[in-house]
């Protein structure tokens, strides 16, 4: 055993090149380590912005104790016709619906970027290219209304909402038409119920 004032020389240059090797490893950022190719991807893109507005993630509709009394009734209603006609598997899936659904319901939105680019349209932490993007069309009737939505070459999500907020509709789809062709859509059951129903 070798005391430090016999310590080999060696020895001291080995233990002088560990130490420098973490204190280099310390002294570089946290951020890059953490850096993802999606996020270099999103970087890259977000680099030439079009147009640039923030808000949250979808729109939040005010709910007062009536809306949630109907809503629970609804649900016992069909909670208990499933138990009736002897359906578990209905009466379990409606009951982890409103599970579900109330936790959703309790939940702030996220507050994300969204840009249109000349590559395509970035949401928070996803992008659409325009290459995947078959055509777009604004809905618009305010004041709850106002969402660009973008038919993609998808199958398993083949239309992307994305709320304008206060943006110029306009404006969007005057830079939008540059790239990808406006098509109408036709609100899907799913839309008109989320509208009616506030959810």
């Amino acid at each position: 055993m070798f005391d430090i004032k016999t310590k080999p020389k060696k020895d001291f240059e080995r233990e002088k090149e560990i130490n420098e090797f973490f204190k280099e490893d310390e002294s570089m950022p946290e951020e890059g380590l953490l850096e993802s190719p999606h996020d270099l991807m999103i970087e890259e893109h977000g680099e030439d912005v079009i147009l640039h507005w923030q808000g949250p993630e979808y729109e939040v509709y005010q709910k007062d104790r009536r809306w949630y009394l109907i809503a629970t009734l609804i649900l016992t209603a069909i909670v208990t016709y499933a138990i009736i006609t002897s359906s578990p598997i209905m009466a379990i899936t409606f009951i982890l619906v409103g599970i579900v659904g109330y936790i959703h319901l309790q939940r702030d939105p996220r507050v994300l970027d969204f840009k249109i680019t000349h590559d395509g349209v970035i949401a928070g932490n996803e992008i659409y290219e325009y290459d995947n993007i078959e055509s777009f069309w604004i809905f618009y009737e305010p004041p709850h209304t106002k969402i660009l939505s973008l038919h993609s070459r998808g199958k398993l999500v083949p239309y992307v909402h994305i709320p304008i907020h206060q943006e110029d509709p306009v404006e969007i789809r005057e830079e939008l038409m540059k790239f990808i062709p406006e098509v109408k859509q036709e609100p899907s059951i799913i839309d008109t119920l989320e509208r009616l129903l506030h959810i």
